[in-house]
C-alpha cells in the first residue's frame, strides 16, 4: 500500500514552526530541548509527516514565545468536504 502524502494541514503547521524556529535563532534541537520534545519528533513535525497533540503545540509556541493562534490561524482544513 502507497504511503499516503502529507496533509496540507500539517505541511503549513510544520512550515510555520521552522519559520518561527528560524526567527528565533534556534536548531531543531534547541527548539525540541525548550519544549520537551524529541529531536526527531519535532524534525517530523516541521516536514509535516507527524501530527502532534494540542498539549506539544502549546509547549512549541511557549517555547518560541508566540501565540498557539500564530501556529494555528488560516491552516488549509482538514475536512474539505461533508457528505
Amino acid at each position: 500500500m502507497p504511503k499516503k502524502p502529507p496533509h496540507p494541514a500539517l505541511k503549513a503547521l510544520g512550515h510555520r514552526i521552522r519559520v518561527e524556529r528560524t526567527r528565533c535563532a534556534l536548531s531543531q534541537e534547541a527548539l525540541a530541548d525548550k519544549a520537551g520534545l524529541d529531536r526527531s519528533f519535532m524534525s517530523g513535525i516541521e516536514r509535516g509527516v507527524r501530527s502532534t497533540s494540542v498539549i506539544n503545540i502549546l509547549k512549541i509556541a511557549d517555547a518560541l514565545g508566540v501565540t498557539p493562534g500564530l501556529l494555528l490561524d488560516r491552516l488549509p482544513p482538514l475536512v474539505l468536504f461533508c457528505l
